[in-house]
């Protein structure tokens, strides 16, 4: 007896389906230890941050790699990365939990490694993710040789392409355009590694 699954397309339509609730649960649980740990600093006037913020050059600091995209300096610093990373975030998320993780990861190492090297003064904020996973999606379908992965680049650059200048040492001193840069930095090389294999020929 025929039923829906005879049909090629649903088993697809089932997966993307199943991949977009994971992303908006993912990026939302996300989102709300951003909002908890903003109200937590606020409480403690500001500890958080002092304590876990990027610190460059030291020894200490390499740890703050893996907290400082955790923290903000204000609300509205938190508010202003938090829909950039939630539509990014959803649109990676669309091609797998391992491609997100993969994309969030070198997108975080990046910005953190950049920062730790170059960066002035503490360094807070998802910025760096942010631009990692825009760049993520603007030059992977290039790497995939995908029509429909290009097209979404297009439009994307078109509605979020000015970003991209704060990633430049022209942006105002209280911006982190180290964190900008590593992350998108980071955001290519993930695109890149998760390329397609071209298989060896074989010879006969």
């Amino acid at each position: 007896m025929a039923g829906p699954a005879g049909n090629g397309r649903f088993p697809a339509r089932q997966t993307l389906a199943s991949r977009a609730k994971g992303g908006l649960a993912v990026l939302g649980g996300f989102l709300a230890l951003l909002f908890a740990l903003e109200v937590a600093n606020s409480l403690m006037m500001g500890a958080l941050v002092r304590t876990f913020g990027l610190r460059p050059r030291s020894a200490d600091g390499l740890l703050d790699i893996f907290t400082f995209p955790l923290l903000h300096a204000n609300l509205n610093h938190l508010l202003s990365n938090s829909l950039p990373l939630v539509i990014f975030g959803f649109l990676v998320f669309l091609s797998g939990l391992r491609v997100f993780l993969t994309a969030l990861a070198f997108s975080w190492l990046g910005s953190g490694l950049t920062v730790w090297l170059i960066g002035d003064g503490v360094t807070v904020g998802a910025s760096g993710l942010v631009f990692g996973l825009f760049s993520f999606l603007l030059v992977r379908g290039f790497f995939n040789r995908s029509w429909r992965q290009i097209l979404l680049a297009v439009v994307l650059f078109m509605g979020y392409g000015s970003i991209l200048l704060g990633a430049l040492p022209l942006v105002a001193g209280y911006v982190s355009w180290q964190a900008h840069l590593g992350g998108a930095a980071g955001g290519v090389v993930a695109a890149l590694l998760l390329r397609p294999r071209i298989p060896a020929a074989v010879e006969t």
